[in-house]
C-alpha cells in the first residue's frame, strides 16, 4: 500500500465546500451546502436559528463528519486528511474555551505547550499574543474575573497560537455588551489584516456589515444568497430619501416638490408626516430637494438618507422566520 503523504496546501481559494450534506437521524443540518471564501478575508456567514451555521462550521473543522459533498480547508481535503487540517486551523465557538482558575497568561502558554511548542517559545508566544490583544495588564489575572469582551479577546489570541491560515468564529459575540462587541470587532480586524481569514458566523447583521467583506446567507441548511454586503443590499432597491415635513398640511405639497426635484412618485405616511422617494443616486439628489423645498417654503423637520440595512436583506431572504428544520448540534445544547 502506498503510504499516505501531507498534503500541500494550495494558493486559492481558503476555502471551498460543494453540496454539502449532514443528517441527524430524520432532521438535515445541511442540504447541499456551498461556500467559497477567499484568502486573506473576513467572510460573514449569517442565517436564523436552525438554518445550519453552526454544523457546516463543526464539517468544516472536522469536528463532525460529513454525509455528502466535498470540503477543501488551504487546498486540503477535510475528510480524507482531517489531521493536516486541523494544523491549519482556529476555531472559537460560542462557548468559552480558556480555563478561568489560570491566567490569561498561563491559558496560552498551556495552549501554546499542547501545540508542541518549545516552553521558551510559549512564553514568547503568549508575551506576543497578550500585546496584540490589549491583554497585558490583565495578563496575570485569573481569568475567572475577566469582563465577556476581555474573555473572547483570549479565546481568539488562544486560536492563534499556531497563527492559522484560516480561523472559524462561531457566533464570537453572543452575550456581550457593545463595548465588549466593539473590542472584539477590532480583534477580528487585526487578525484578518495579519494575513489568517476569517469565517464569521453571526446573527447580528450589523457584526457582518461591519467585518465581511463579502456574506452568505443560509437557510435550511444551505445558501440561498451571497455577495458582499452593499450587493446584496441593492436587491431591495436603491436609496431612499425621507423627509418629514413640519407643516402636516402641507403634506400633498412637499410631495409634488419632491417628484420635482427626482423625477420619481413619492409615498406618503400620514401619522409621522414623512414623504419617501426611492432614488437612484441618494447623494447627489439630496441638494436639489434641499433647494425645491426652501423654494416652496417648505421646512421639514427632519431629511435623510437611508440605505437598504443588511437586516432587511436578512428578512426579505429569510421570510423574516427562523428554519423550521432546528439545527440538532444548537438544539443538544
Amino acid at each position: 500500500m502506498t503510504p499516505t503523504t501531507n498534503p500541500q496546501p494550495s494558493s486559492r481559494p481558503a476555502l471551498h465546500a460543494a453540496g454539502l450534506r449532514k443528517h441527524y437521524g430524520r432532521a438535515t443540518a445541511l442540504d447541499g451546502f456551498d461556500l467559497e471564501v477567499e484568502r486573506g478575508t473576513v467572510h460573514g456567514l449569517l442565517g436564523p436559528n436552525g438554518a445550519g451555521k453552526t454544523t457546516a462550521v463543526r464539517a468544516l473543522t472536522t469536528l463532525t463528519t460529513i454525509d455528502g459533498g466535498t470540503a477543501m480547508i488551504d487546498g486540503i481535503d477535510v475528510r480524507r486528511h482531517p489531521a493536516a487540517v486541523r494544523e491549519r486551523i482556529g476555531l472559537v465557538g460560542q462557548f468559552h474555551a480558556v480555563d478561568e482558575a489560570l491566567t490569561a497568561r498561563q491559558n496560552l502558554v498551556l495552549f501554546a505547550r499542547l501545540s508542541g511548542i518549545s516552553k521558551a517559545r510559549a512564553r514568547a508566544r503568549a508575551s506576543g499574543l497578550l500585546d496584540a490583544f490589549e491583554l497585558t495588564d490583565a495578563a496575570d489575572r485569573a481569568v475567572a474575573g475577566f469582563s465577556g469582551g476581555m474573555r473572547r479577546r483570549l479565546d481568539i489570541a488562544a486560536s492563534l497560537v499556531l497563527t492559522p491560515a484560516i480561523l472559524f468564529l462561531d457566533e464570537p459575540t453572543t452575550g456581550l455588551d457593545p463595548r465588549g462587541r466593539a473590542t472584539v470587532w477590532q480583534a477580528v480586524r487585526e487578525t484578518a489584516a495579519a494575513g489568517t481569514t476569517v469565517l464569521l458566523t453571526t446573527q447580528y447583521l450589523d457584526e457582518a456589515d461591519q467585518l465581511a467583506s463579502r456574506v452568505s446567507v443560509m437557510d435550511h441548511g444551505r445558501v440561498i444568497a451571497e455577495g458582499r454586503p452593499d450587493d446584496l443590499k441593492r436587491r431591495l432597491g436603491g436609496d431612499r430619501v425621507e423627509a418629514v415635513v413640519a407643516d402636516g398640511t402641507r403634506i400633498s405639497e412637499a410631495v409634488d416638490v419632491i417628484g420635482r426635484a427626482t423625477g420619481a412618485a413619492a409615498s406618503v405616511d400620514p401619522d409621522t408626516r414623512t414623504v419617501t422617494v426611492e432614488v437612484a443616486d441618494g447623494a447627489r439628489t439630496l441638494a436639489p430637494i434641499v433647494r425645491e423645498l426652501d423654494a416652496a417654503g417648505l421646512a421639514v423637520d427632519d431629511l435623510a438618507l437611508r440605505r437598504p440595512t443588511l437586516d432587511e436583506v436578512f428578512l426579505h431572504l429569510t421570510g423574516g422566520t427562523a428554519g423550521t428544520a432546528l439545527d440538532p448540534v444548537q438544539e443538544a445544547r
